[in-house]
């Protein structure tokens, strides 16, 4: 049996395969809640065989939306069309269901990328003006954030808090926290972009305490029972910046909190970002942190192929990968993986014929019958 296609356990959540569909922003919703695109993206994934779709980064505070059509999870109507459409997607596909809540923080107030992705200044017509740890723009030539004060902090907390609880009530069953990407809570991890001189800047232990404190109030707001995850990006490929034994710092302050597991990305707090792409560029850094840590890892990052995410399952690389654009290239990739590999994957019922008469077995308890 390929070990790619081992029952997991992420926390108390119990996963068919090691199979994660990464969140990918759509950039599609409208005031934050989720639309006719979204019903058929993600309806389409949750068919795919995957164990876990993790649906996009989505805001916990309009502030913190990256684009303005990015979701959120901050008003009633938005919760309940997540709560519409979680229920949509259960009764069409066994795949479980988690959302990445976010803060953009300088990164916020953007443009689509096939608009360009630029900021869009404050004043002009769909934008709105951003926060960080420190009043540093992300770019030249971009307005510089406001720098979060006491009370900001005690906001922006709060934020996730009720976001997450939100996300409960919605019916998700984990909550991946977003420290990655250049993103609010890696603008406080990250000395590039946090130039505090308070008790959140400074020391790696200072800049820890932020996103430990948003990790500490969301685990306490929700059921013991529903995992709570974080993505970080494990080095900004910066000099100076935020590195591997950082990331390793900050994984064992997670762990001893209840951190389910970490999933490990990389980039994005600078445009002076210098990353050499490859097949699994990323794997090596989770392993890293899977090694150091010890708690459950996820890795992604040109992970294409269904017999090198198998090795860097069976080699102990990593617990789990994420497949992100694999994915939407081909949403039925768990099912041709397991085709490759010799392994079954969950397929809704009208679909169990779409099996290729070579393939035995692919798709768990089929049977097909034809008068």
């Amino acid at each position: 049996m390929p070990r790619l296609f081992d029952p997991w356990q992420l926390g108390p959540l119990a996963l068919d395969n090691r199979i994660l569909i990464a969140p990918m922003c759509q950039y599609s919703a409208v005031d934050g809640v989720p639309a006719d695109w979204h019903t058929l993206h993600l309806g389409q994934l949750a068919m795919s065989g995957a164990a876990l779709l993790i649906v996009e980064a989505t805001a916990v505070s309009a502030q913190g939306r990256i684009t303005p059509g990015c979701t959120g999870l901050y008003d009633d109507a938005q919760e309940a069309a997540f709560a519409r459409l979680l229920a949509l997607l259960r009764r069409v596909a066994p795949i479980k269901l988690a959302v990445q809540l976010g803060h953009a923080g300088r990164k916020a107030s953007s443009r689509a990328p096939w608009d360009g992705g630029l900021q869009i200044p404050h004043d002009e017509p769909g934008g709105w003006p951003a926060v960080s740890a420190s009043a540093l723009p992300h770019a030249p030539g971009e307005e510089a954030p406001a720098a979060l004060d006491a009370a900001g902090l005690r906001q922006v907390r709060q934020d996730f808090v009720d976001a997450a609880q939100r996300a409960v009530r919605a019916g998700f069953d984990g909550i991946e926290l977003h420290a990655a990407h250049g993103y609010l809570l890696h603008q406080f991890l990250s000395p590039i972009s946090n130039r505090r001189e308070d008790d959140h800047g400074g020391s790696l232990e200072r800049r820890l305490r932020f996103p430990l404190e948003v990790f500490d109030a969301v685990r306490a707001a929700v059921p013991a029972q529903l995992p709570v995850w974080v993505r970080v990006s494990a080095t900004d490929w910066v000099d100076g910046g935020w590195d591997l034994d950082s990331t390793i710092a900050f994984g064992q302050a997670l762990k001893v909190r209840g951190c389910a597991a970490m999933h490990v990305s990389s980039g994005g707090i600078s445009p002076l970002q210098r990353i050499t792409l490859g097949p699994g560029y990323q794997v090596p850094l989770a392993q890293a942190v899977k090694a150091a840590v010890g708690l459950p890892t996820i890795a992604c990052g040109l992970i294409t192929e269904p017999e090198q995410a198998e090795a860097v399952i069976a080699e102990g690389r990593a617990d789990a990968v994420a497949l992100a654009r694999a994915m939407l290239y081909d949403p039925r990739w768990p099912w041709h993986a397991a085709a490759r590999l010799g392994a079954q994957v969950e397929a809704p019922k009208p679909y169990w014929r779409a099996a290729p008469r070579d393939v035995k077995d692919l798709f768990k308890g089929s049977r097909i019958g034809m008068r």
